[in-house]
């Protein structure tokens, strides 16, 4: 009966602690030293304290695994810390900031003028002829026409059906030296000098901005 049990508890050694090599040595040491019962529980206590030490073997790991990753984190990065220098402003990288500032301007005074006016961006000291008038009344950009007048026969039906097309709108235009014809869907006008469109209180036009 006794030899029948002593070989019960051997196999469940065997089965249990032959993957461990703590619990193997524990629990031939508790053979040698008088088997039976007290081997098993010797056996048990072993394998217990050999998986605490693996589960704190591992907790150990993860820590300083963790410790490591803090440190990188927090670990000052070595960049480059060259300061970047700007490029030297060119007389290209000027002309280019001036055509920018350039653009979008409006007239202020805004002139009209003969065909001898230059046109362009007028201003109090640089007196040039708007090109770039559009009409609030109808919503059409202005036409003008170098050294032509509107003929005297012209009317508002005229315009109103014709702009804004030139070879329809020719038809009413005299060439006439020095002069220039504008016009727009409602109203219409032949300059000869610089004048300023404030004094023309009748015509809605505004400078659209160059």
């Amino acid at each position: 009966m006794a030899e029948g049990l002593d070989e019960l508890l051997d196999e469940v050694e065997s089965k249990f602690c032959a993957a461990d090599p703590f619990c193997l040595g524990e629990a031939e040491r508790s053979r040698g030293c008088g088997g039976g019962r007290g081997g098993i529980l010797s056996a048990d206590w072993t394998r217990a304290e050999a998986e605490e030490h693996l589960r704190s073997t591992e907790t150990f790991k993860k820590e300083d695994d963790l410790d490591s990753l803090i440190n990188e984190i927090f670990e000052e990065p070595n960049f480059d810390k060259k300061p970047f220098k700007l490029k030297s402003k060119s007389s290209g990288n000027t002309s280019v900031r001036a055509s920018i500032q350039y653009l979008g301007k409006s007239c202020s005074p805004v002139y009209l003028g003969g065909s001898t006016v230059p046109c362009g961006v007028g201003t109090t000291t640089s007196q040039r002829a708007c090109d770039h008038l559009r009409c609030i009344s109808c919503d059409f950009c202005v036409v003008s026409y170098n050294d032509c007048m509107w003929d005297k026969s012209c009317d508002y039906l005229f315009f109103r059906n014709n702009m804004p097309e030139f070879q329809k709108l020719k038809i009413k235009l005299v060439k006439k030296k020095g002069t220039r014809a504008y016009a727009c869907q409602c109203s219409w006008r032949t300059i000869e000098e610089l004048t300023d469109l404030q004094t023309d209180h009748q015509l809605r036009w505004i400078c659209g901005k160059h």
